[in-house]
């Protein structure tokens, strides 16, 4: 895990300096037709960050829990991203992922191994979310940044 860590945390740092770098008025348009703007597709990563921190922690406490689904464009689209500043959205960007790897960090193996269910779907492990969030993570910062 501490690899999978150690290589989040460049990921973030790297990213954050080349986000930091586009223009507001780049941010804004859809990456291609009837897509999202890298606004609301760096606001749906936030989103991620939101849902997941909530499963990180409350997995710990409780041993495993069923979470909500994620409607993803609902989020997206309910708090505005295609309007809100790109600057502010990189800044609570990289300072929720941050946190998030403060929070990963800490975790125990017993911990990770805690099941959890989203939705109707089959329970996994927490060490099998945190994983499943970095790659989530990376390759959404593809599309932004491409």
């Amino acid at each position: 895990m501490q690899n999978l860590i150690e290589d989040f945390k460049r990921a973030v740092n790297e990213s954050y300096e080349r986000l930091a770098g586009l223009a507001e008025a780049e941010s804004a348009e859809p990456i291609s037709p009837g897509k999202w703007s890298r606004r609301e597709l760096l606001g749906h990563l936030i989103d991620s960050a939101s849902n997941n921190h909530q499963r990180f922690v409350r997995a710990q406490i409780d041993g495993g829990l069923t979470f909500p689904d994620y409607k993803q464009n609902d989020w997206v689209e309910r708090q505005g991203y295609k309007d809100e500043s790109w600057a502010d959205l990189v800044l609570l960007w990289k300072s929720y992922n941050q946190h998030m790897l403060h929070i990963i960090s800490r975790m125990s193996n017993d911990t990770l191994d805690a099941l959890c269910a989203i939705g109707n779907d089959e329970p996994v492990t927490l060490r099998f979310l945190v994983e499943d969030y970095f790659g989530h993570v990376k390759h959404h910062l593809k599309q932004i940044l491409a």
